[in-house]
């Protein structure tokens, strides 16, 4: 498959500390690719990068579109979408509010609205609190909500942090079931950063694994996980 995403040599830092190292990693159209690693090791430097959201150097191409540089409602607009760790949406509006602002860079308005009935049927709950508070639902709810918010900017890309975080398992298995058919059946390629080793895995079909801003490990998902020394050295399980 044609890499939707290259990133080669990308340094990010805060300031002047430094937390990716002139890390290198690809993404297939239509391919989910996890990056696992402990706390600090630069996960969600990673994605904020992506979104130009950092000070970073290096490449990124999307698409074959470099990206480093632009306004991060430029990356948006080229068709990535970022579900940052604690979800982000806006407790002071309702749901449906939250997801119509989704869409605000659309101009199909007649898809958008038909879109924002898919997202009710995917997440039954989010029609049944649909004129709540959004600052009032669960923590399951709100990363339903945040995951259906960035869909509907209709996204080539979705980058989701830490999906899981927080949750009970029943509802980290039914996000991640859904998750699978946002990729499957409408195509949309995920990068994945989270914590749950195991269960990243068994979603991804492409794993990097980064240590203090360098990628320590690469591979087949399927691989890292038949391979007991890797699972135990670096994954913790």
């Amino acid at each position: 498959m044609p890499e939707l995403l290259e990133v080669r040599g990308l340094h990010a830092a805060y300031g002047p500390t430094q937390v990716l190292h002139g890390i290198d990693f690809t993404l297939a159209a239509g391919r989910i690719t996890a990056i696992l690693g402990a706390n600090g090791a630069g996960k969600t430097t990673t994605l904020r990068a992506l979104c130009q959201a950092v000070a970073t150097r290096g490449s990124i191409r999307f698409d074959g579109r470099e990206l480093v540089g632009l306004a991060t409602e430029s990356v948006v607009r080229l068709g990535i979408a970022h579900v940052p760790d604690g979800r982000g949406t806006f407790g002071a509006l309702t749901v449906e509010e939250n997801l119509r602002l989704g869409a605000y860079t659309r101009r199909d308005r007649a898809q958008a609205a038909a879109d924002l009935e898919q997202m009710y049927e995917r997440f039954p709950r989010l029609r049944e609190r649909q004129r709540q508070s959004a600052g009032l639902l669960s923590g399951g709810e709100q990363q339903m909500l945040a995951i259906s918010r960035a869909l509907m900017l209709k996204p080539r890309l979705l980058l989701l942090d830490e999906p899981s975080f927080g949750l009970a398992p029943m509802v980290v298995a039914e996000i991640f079931r859904i998750l699978r058919e946002i990729n499957q059946r409408d195509g949309v390629s995920i990068l994945l950063v989270e914590q749950n080793a195991q269960l990243a895995l068994e979603l991804a079909d492409q794993a990097y694994l980064l240590e203090t801003g360098r990628v320590a490990l690469s591979g087949p998902s399927q691989d890292i996980r038949r391979d007991e020394a890797v699972r135990r050295a670096y994954l913790g399980y």
